[in-house]
């Protein structure tokens, strides 16, 4: 053989592998988006579980970029727009980011969690056939500051005024607080509503409700309020206010009482795989949570001067000694 074709054929040798390692499809990209702080190993750890069950391991078959807002809802148009243009699903946990996604795109598929109804909210037609791109997980947790105010009403039997904490820069809030105003006026619950969408207003405003005289405070489902447990829990026995929350996280770092859906993150990471693999989401019923927490810390209860009713501590799915 002569050394020029020799050369030649090792050439193309060569050439081969890189041809067909160009040939094979790049990996997908899934665009995780979460209004809360980057604390949550356990929302992404279901994710990937869920994804996992329909076929797809993060980093051989799949790539995830997260982003953690903490409560920064004014980064939303930027971001969505930038994922819009070059992934293959919409991770959008939390209603102001699957609002924003909805209107980043409406050919990219969308896979929310929201405590909203997802109906009323504008991100569906309807749970059982969503129609368009998106579909998700809903917790409904519009629905269950009724049962928070019940379990405050059989904390303390002589509630008359209970204060709810809201934050007012949220782009959802008065939908929010619509419902809450609902749930109270089918108790004949009076309410004071407070703000706060900074560290010093929660002072502020655990301040005001004490001039109030409110009862208990309860704590709306928002980023920034999520990510305050812990002032917020220091603010509850400085000024003796009981006060819940819809985070178990909330009891853990010394808050009185949570009551919550369980968040389904592995329902989402199933969906965005059957998706991957070519469902559409209008396919996809929006699955509704089924499991409910009760958590209560009755350290905190002792320091706040209250005895648990033996009612509340048989239902409660978590006590703190």
């Amino acid at each position: 053989m002569r050394r020029r074709d020799f050369i030649a054929g090792l050439g193309s040798a060569a050439a081969w592998p890189l041809t067909a390692r160009a040939q094979q499809p790049a990996m997908p990209v899934v665009g995780f988006v979460s209004g809360r702080r980057e604390d949550s190993a356990v929302a992404s750890a279901l994710f990937r579980k869920g994804l996992g069950e329909s076929g797809y391991v993060e980093g051989q078959n799949v790539t995830v970029e997260y982003h953690w807002l903490d409560g920064q809802y004014d980064r939303l148009p930027a971001l969505m727009a930038n994922l819009a243009r070059r992934v293959a699903v919409i991770v959008a946990s939390s209603l102001p980011v699957a609002v924003a996604a909805k209107a980043a795109t409406s050919s990219i598929p969308i896979v929310f969690f929201t405590g909203a109804d997802p109906v009323r909210a504008g991100l569906v037609t309807s749970l059982s056939r969503p129609t368009g791109n998106l579909t998700g997980v809903t917790n409904l947790d519009s629905t269950l500051f009724l049962k928070r105010f019940e379990l405050i009403r059989e904390l303390l039997p002589a509630t008359e005024t209970i204060g709810v904490l809201v934050n007012p820069n949220n782009p959802n809030v008065e939908m929010r607080v619509s419902d809450i105003e609902e749930a109270a006026r089918s108790i004949g619950q009076k309410i004071s509503v407070l703000n706060a969408s900074r560290s010093e207003d929660l002072v502020v405003a655990y301040a005001a409700a004490a001039q109030q005289r409110v009862a208990a405070l309860v704590l709306s489902d928002d980023a920034f309020i999520g990510s305050q447990r812990e002032l917020l829990a220091k603010l509850e026995v400085a000024h003796r206010i009981p006060t819940i929350s819809n985070l178990k996280e909330f009891v853990m770092a010394g808050g009185l009482i949570s009551y919550s859906a369980t968040l389904d993150y592995r329902q989402m990471g199933v969906y965005t795989g059957r998706i991957l693999k070519g469902e559409k989401p209008a396919d996809l019923p929006v699955v509704q949570a089924t499991k409910f927490e009760f958590a209560i810390n009755l350290q905190t209860a002792r320091l706040l001067g209250i005895d648990v009713p033996p009612t509340l501590l048989a239902i409660a799915d978590e006590v703190i000694e």
